[in-house]
This record gives structure tokens, C-alpha cells and sequence, in this order.
């Protein structure tokens, strides 16, 4: 079992968007499927679905390409971990690579991203950032 399901997902991701590979398959959790929404919202990946297969469910995303075939992808890193978990407050939370990349973040009202948190006021544990 793994650890910390986050970072193994985003490292899947990344590992997938480097070998320019269409699909990847990560472990089903309700924070994966979160982020994962953030990441199609924003444009990272294309689609992602969640899919049961001997009472496990696995998530499939489709990652996203542009014309020249480079991955939407540039980065992605795991910020709070579970060793070391990592709390912004709302002012904090301001733009991330002049507005081409995205934080994370789990707040009281869910996970959301950066943007949104500032505009809603709100802090909380930084996830993930990607761009």
C-alpha cells in the first residue's frame, strides 16, 4: 500500500506526461479525484474516469497535449507532505507563475485552487502545485 496517495499520483503524472504516453492509471481516492478536477478545470488533462475492477477502483486520465505534441504539464510537485505538512493563510495564496500555474489547496471548503481561496477568503494545507 502506498503511503501517501498524492504523491504517487502526481508522480504517475509526471512520469506519464514525460513519456508522452495517452492514458495512465492511478489509485482511486476521493483527494486524487479532487485534484483531478482542478487539473481538467484548468486544463492540464483531458478527461479522467474512475472505473471499478475487482472490487478496486482505479482512476484512467487522459493527459493533454498541445499541437506540437509537449505535454500541458511542466511541473508538478507535492508541497504539504505527510511529514512535513504546510498551511498558508488566505493572503498568502496570491498568483502562482504569473497566473499559468495552479495551487492546490484544502480548505474548509473543499479542495480548490489558489484563486479560488483568496477570493473566498479562506487558507488551508497546500496540496499540490502544478503548471
Amino acid at each position: 500500500m502506498v503511503n501517501d496517495i498524492i504523491a504517487d499520483s502526481l508522480t504517475r503524472l509526471r512520469n506519464a506526461s514525460m513519456r508522452r504516453l495517452e492514458f495512465t492509471q492511478l489509485y482511486y481516492a476521493k483527494i486524487v479525484v479532487s485534484i483531478l478536477e482542478i487539473f481538467k478545470e484548468k486544463g492540464f488533462i483531458k478527461d479522467f474516469n474512475v472505473k471499478d475492477k475487482d472490487k478496486k477502483q482505479s482512476v484512467y486520465v487522459q493527459l493533454a497535449y498541445d499541437e506540437k505534441g509537449h505535454s500541458k504539464i511542466s511541473e508538478v510537485k507535492r508541497l504539504s507532505k505527510p511529514g512535513r505538512r504546510v498551511y498558508k493563510q488566505k493572503n498568502e495564496l496570491k498568483r502562482f507563475k504569473n497566473g499559468y500555474g495552479v495551487i492546490v489547496v484544502s480548505t474548509s471548503k473543499g479542495v480548490i485552487t489558489n484563486e479560488e481561496a483568496y477570493r473566498q477568503n479562506v487558507g488551508g494545507e497546500v496540496l499540490c502545485s502544478i503548471w
